[in-house]
């Protein structure tokens, strides 16, 4: 079976067809096709830094993650400062690997 690493979103991945993968956030719907440009290696060719290979993946949904408490405590101050962040995300299935 084949398999791409890609890079998207200074994060790299290793990826095979049927692969459900979560990126950043990228403009787009549920549907939508998007190409994975930067490929760094499909299979056993390795890129110098890309190949021109391309991967095609499908949009299947667009979320945010499970909430994160931060909390910043200064002691000896009397001083907390309390925070929540939700990172949003691009959810993936890879559908073609083209080899070049």
């Amino acid at each position: 079976m084949s398999f791409a690493v890609i890079e998207f979103g200074s994060k790299q991945f290793k990826v095979q067809v049927g692969d459900k993968i979560y990126i950043e956030k990228t403009p787009g719907t549920t549907g939508e096709a998007i190409t994975f440009d930067k490929v760094l290696m499909v299979n056993s060719k390795i890129g110098t830094p890309y190949l021109t290979s391309v991967v095609v993946g499908e949009i299947v949904k667009q979320g945010k993650q499970p909430k994160i408490h931060i909390i910043h405590h200064v002691s000896q101050k009397h001083h907390t400062k309390r925070q929540g962040h939700r990172q949003p995300y691009t959810e993936v299935i890879i559908r073609h690997i083209s080899e070049a």
